[in-house]
């Protein structure tokens, strides 16, 4: 989604770009067990590395592309970006072809699922009522292959689970209210109310 923003800005060429905490920033304790790769709750910085495809001042370009890397972290991922942090690597000569950097693995192009396998399992009405959830567009397991979407973990006896689910969130949809709808209806569907983090993959 912050490639597809910077790719509209006219002049701008994206390079490396990485999102992170603010350093020196106090991180907040997470509520549940954060998935993989997922950065503790706290502020957060843009990184990015640009090249220009145009003759202009390089202020202006910048700022124009800091604007549109904080607006779509905030209003379309509901990301807390205080920090946008950019730095100008070069220009490319007009006559020739700019080189495109190698694309990301994209999550959603691992081996999705719509439902795991099995009869009415907490894992199976997990995945049924994330499903229901407006936003949702698939169950995608980028960590476990077909098998991953849906993990519930059974901690000591007595205390509750905790379901970690992996999605893709459907266009027109912020990630940040679809994961938050999906916590909520598991959780409310389950009948020992278990802890849930979910994780976005892809958005569609």
């Amino acid at each position: 989604m912050l490639r597809r923003s910077a790719d509209a800005v006219p002049g701008v060429r994206l390079g490396t770009l990485r999102v992170g905490p603010v350093d020196g920033a106090p991180t907040e304790e997470p509520g549940v067990p954060p998935p993989p790769s997922a950065l503790w709750p706290g502020p957060l910085r843009i990184g990015a590395e640009f090249a220009a495809t145009r003759l202009e001042p390089f202020p202006a370009l910048a700022d124009r592309l800091r604007a549109a890397l904080a607006d779509a972290a905030a209003d379309r991922l509901g990301l807390r970006v205080t920090e946008v942090d950019l730095r100008i690597t070069g220009v490319d000569q007009p006559d020739e072809p700019p080189e495109q950097p190698s694309p990301a693995a994209d999550p959603s192009d691992a081996p999705a699922e719509d439902r795991p396998a099995g009869e009415d399992t907490p894992e199976h009405r997990a995945a049924s009522t994330a499903l229901a959830v407006p936003g949702v567009a698939r169950l995608g397991g980028a960590f476990g292959g077909r098998t991953g979407a849906v993990r519930m973990d059974h901690p000591a006896p007595g205390r509750p689970a905790h379901v970690r689910l992996e999605l893709v969130v459907s266009p027109g949809h912020r990630p940040l209210e679809v994961a938050r709808a999906v916590r909520h209806a598991v959780t409310e569907a389950l009948p020992d109310r278990p802890s849930v983090a979910v994780l976005v993959t892809a958005l569609d």
